[in-house]
């Protein structure tokens, strides 16, 4: 028998996926990524925004027909979805024979045999996610060879009024960090060229296991040590959190990306205030001008919520011209998405679909100007590059400021390798892609320190 699984929402939702999958292999499960042709579909949720969730309910449906009309024999719901409404959607969508919460994760071969001897919708979910996968979770990757996802921690404990992580996926639970390295030692010894550290904070790893202390700062410096030509990435970051020791380990050590992964959802102090971020726009603009002086060669990310509660024009007159003076290198513009069980979902002033629809096209026409500005500055430099994807002479990679999925990309001329590293000397620029030739094919990635 064969299982299929897909897998939606956001990258710590995939590294869950993969754990599932690594588990369905170990029990003797034969995988296969042909939803037509599995005798198991697992659909693994999104429950994150209003988007997120239809769209998990809809490939759910999808996948119900399968069930109706082809091989599938049983249609298992994991996830966000899952975890946040799991009585509800029991309910709701008699097709699924089993609800599955976070909990449950590592179970899911045991869930399945279930499924399939009793022939009888089911409910696993056990209460408030506690799970976080570890070094010896089975894992069978669904990223490519040269880059892959290390979830260091799971879980949020900040109180953002727009968000329902928390109640989500539970109270913040770091890792160990000899096993996030054990981890990574495999992974690079895999032939793996890229970590991208994730959690819901990043900045908050280790606060909850040595008295409160930072340690992302001790994890990058023991990565920084380990063998090996590769890069690492720090993603989710919250600014409340960031340090001067934090931002010197970045700038001393050559193997992590000079970028930063920071969203900062507004810059109005009223509106800060209301989204309740730990942070005011003073504390953001000082932060961000510290980065920049102390980190040589920084791309900043970032994310703002447009048509938040009570979201003034000149509130978000003031966000435009934050973006236009800070010059974010990478910036993603999200319209507020009324949630159920969070705070701001029963805030007043509430702002109209059409008014939130037109300031995000306004910020993202600002920003794509900015982002051609920022791009065209980088010709005549010469990067290192991650090589993604070759045909014949052109391919396409990543420079350390480009977040696999997320972000821009290059695309090269010359010789090259897929997952390996190039020299590339950038000759022109577009909206949000950089175009290069290669110089040389490059074992080392140190180089980008110094741009």
């Amino acid at each position: 028998m064969k299982v299929g699984l897909i897998s939606l929402g956001c990258a710590k939702n995939l590294v869950d996926s993969e754990v599932m999958l690594g588990a369905l292999q170990q029990a003797g499960w034969t995988l296969t990524d042909d939803a037509q042709g599995a005798d198991v579909l697992i659909v693994n949720t999104c429950g994150f925004i209003d988007a997120a969730k239809q769209e998990s309910i809809q490939t759910v449906l999808d996948a119900a027909r399968l069930k109706q009309h082809g091989r599938c024999r049983a249609l298992i719901m994991t996830g966000c979805l899952a975890q946040r409404y799991p009585h509800a959607l029991r309910e709701q969508l008699p097709g699924v024979d089993a609800i599955v919460g976070l909990n449950e994760v590592p179970r899911i071969a045991e869930v399945i045999r279930d499924v399939l001897q009793t022939q009888q919708p089911q409910l696993h979910w056990s209460g408030p996610a506690r799970y976080v996968p570890d070094y010896q979770a089975p894992r069978y990757r669904l990223t490519p060879r040269h880059y892959a996802y290390v979830k260091i921690a799971e879980g949020c404990n900040h109180p953002c009024t727009f968000c329902s992580i928390p109640r989500i996926r539970g109270r913040h639970r770091s890792r160990p960090v000899a096993d996030v390295l054990a981890e990574i030692r495999d992974l690079v010894a895999q032939g793996c060229r890229e970590l991208n550290l994730i959690s819901q904070d990043t900045t908050f790893y280790g606060r909850d296991l040595d008295g409160g202390r930072e340690m992302l700062t001790e994890l990058l410096r023991k990565i920084q040590e380990l063998p090996g030509q590769f890069w690492v990435r720090l993603l989710y970051t919250h600014p409340a959190h960031w340090s001067d020791g934090l931002i010197r380990t970045i700038a001393e050590c050559d193997k992590v990306c000079r970028y930063v992964d920071i969203p900062l959802q507004h810059i109005n102090d009223e509106i800060l205030h209301r989204m309740k971020r730990e942070t005011d726009g003073q504390y953001i603009r000082e932060l961000i001008a510290r980065m920049r002086a102390k980190i040589p060669g920084i791309a900043l990310r970032t994310t703002f919520i447009v048509g938040f509660p009570g979201e003034t024009e000149e509130h978000f007159e003031e966000l435009l011209q934050f973006l236009e003076t800070a010059r974010f290198e990478r910036v993603g513009i999200f319209t507020y998405s009324q949630e159920d069980h969070t705070p701001a979902g029963n805030l007043p002033g509430q702002i109209p679909a059409r008014i939130k629809k037109e300031r995000y096209r306004r910020a993202m026409r600002l920003q794509q100007r900015i982002s051609r500005e920022i791009l065209t500055r980088r010709v005549g430099q010469t990067i290192p590059v991650l090589v993604e994807e070759v045909t014949g002479k052109r391919w396409r990679g990543r420079s350390h400021w480009d977040a696999p999925q997320i972000d821009g990309c290059v695309l090269g001329q010359g010789t090259a390798c897929v997952g390996e590293f190039v020299q590339a000397k950038i000759i022109a620029a577009r909206e949000y892609d950089l175009v290069a030739r290669t110089v040389t094919v490059a074992p080392s990635t140190a180089s980008f320190a110094a741009n």
